[in-house]
C-alpha cells in the first residue's frame, strides 16, 4: 500500500474519526484492528452475523483511500474460472479463423498462433487477478465476501494469494502484485474457515451493535429520521434479538426499517404501523407470525416506557 494514501491514517484515532465522516460508526477495536491490517499489510478477516456491517467496512477503506474497490462474491462451486481468470475462448476461436481464412497458418505460423492466443491479451481476468495485476496509482482493495459460502478447495487455493500475492497461471507464469493490495475478508461464519487461512490474517469479530451505538448509526445513515424515532428503534431492535428468532435482523435490516417508518411519516412507533412494516425488519414467515398478536405490544410497551432493556 502506498505510504501516502496513509497519510490521513495516521493513527487509531485517525481511522476511527475518518470511517464516521463516512458515516460508517466503528469502535475503538475495530478501528484498531483496520490500522494494524494497513500498516501491516495484512488480510484482515472479519466475521460476524449477516447485516452487521462487514462489506461495508472494505466499501468505506475504499473510499478513504481514494482507491478502487474490487470484490470477489464467493458461493458454493466457486472455482478459478470465475475468481481468477479464464481464456476467452471465444476471441481464440476468430483468431485463428482469421489466420486460417488469410491462408497464414503454415507449420511455424501455427506454433505461434497457439502461443499468442495463450497470452495475456486472450486472459479474461477475474477478480484475484485483478488486484494482482492492478495498475493503478494505489493499490485496490480486494473484498473477498462471505468466504464461508465458498468450498474449502477454494479456500486452500487462496493461501497462495494470501501468502504471497501472486497468482501463478501455467501457460504464462506466476503473476506477483506490484503493490499487495488491501485484503479484506468477511465470513458469517457459516462453517469453519481453516486454521491455515487464519494463520495469514488479523481477525476481528463484528457484533451486534449496542443500543446507543445502533441509535448513533440509524442517525447516520438515515438522518432525516427523528430522534426520539431512532432511539426507540434501536431499543425495539435490541429487544427482538432477545427473542428466539429463525434469523435475528442485522444492522442493515433495522436501517431498512428506519427507512421504511419513516415513509410512512412516523416520528414514533406504533403498533399499526410496526406491525405494517414488519416486512422490512424481519425476512422469515415464522419470524412475522411470532410478531403478532401481543407480542408487538409487549415490546412497545418497554420500549416506550424507557423501562430497562
Amino acid at each position: 500500500m502506498d505510504l501516502n494514501s496513509l497519510a490521513t491514517l495516521a493513527t487509531i484515532d485517525d481511522v476511527q474519526q475518518s470511517l464516521a465522516s463516512r458515516n460508517y460508526i466503528a469502535d475503538r477495536s475495530l478501528a484498531t484492528v483496520i490500522y494494524l491490517a494497513l500498516r501491516l499489510q495484512k488480510p484482515l478477516l472479519l466475521e460476524g452475523e449477516a447485516g452487521v456491517g462487514k462489506t461495508e467496512v472494505a466499501k468505506v477503506l475504499a473510499e478513504l483511500l481514494a482507491t478502487e474497490l474490487i470484490r470477489l462474491q464467493c458461493y458454493e462451486g466457486l472455482d478459478v474460472s470465475n475468481a481468477v481468470y479464464e481464456w476467452n475462448f471465444t476471441r481464440q476461436m476468430l483468431y485463428l479463423r482469421t489466420l486460417e481464412a488469410t491462408g497464414a497458418l503454415g507449420q511455424a505460423e501455427r506454433q505461434a498462433a497457439l502461443h499468442d492466443i495463450f497470452g495475456p491479451d486472450f486472459l479474461l481476468r477475474r477478480p484475484l487477478l485483478q488486484a494482482i495485476e492492478h495498475s493503478g496509482a494505489r493499490a485496490p482493495v480486494l473484498l473477498i465476501d462471505e468466504i464461508d459460502r465458498s468450498d474449502e478447495e477454494f479456500e486452500a487455493f487462496l493461501l497462495e494469494v494470501l501468502s504471497d500475492f501472486q497468482i501463478t497461471v501455467p501457460e504464462i507464469g506466476t503473476i506477483r502484485a506490484a503493490r499487495p493490495p488491501v485484503v479484506i475478508i468477511t465470513s458469517n461464519r457459516t462453517r469453519e474457515l481453516h486454521d491455515a487461512l487464519k494463520r495469514r490474517c488479523l481477525f476481528h469479530w463484528i457484533d451486534y451493535p449496542s443500543i446507543e451505538k445502533e441509535e448513533e448509526i440509524i442517525l447516520a445513515k438515515v438522518p432525516e429520521a427523528p430522534a426520539a424515532l431512532a432511539g426507540q428503534i434501536a431499543r425495539f431492535v435490541s429487544e427482538l434479538r432477545r427473542l428466539d428468532l429463525y434469523k435475528l435482523p442485522g444492522v442493515a435490516e433495522t436501517l431498512d426499517w428506519a427507512r421504511a417508518l419513516v415513509a410512512l411519516g412516523q416520528d414514533e412507533l406504533l403498533e399499526e404501523h410496526v406491525t405494517a412494516s414488519l416486512g422490512a425488519l424481519l425476512k422469515y414467515q415464522e419470524d412475522v407470525d411470532r410478531m403478532k398478536g401481543g407480542q408487538v405490544r409487549q415490546l412497545l410497551s418497554r420500549v416506550t416506557s424507557r423501562a430497562p432493556l
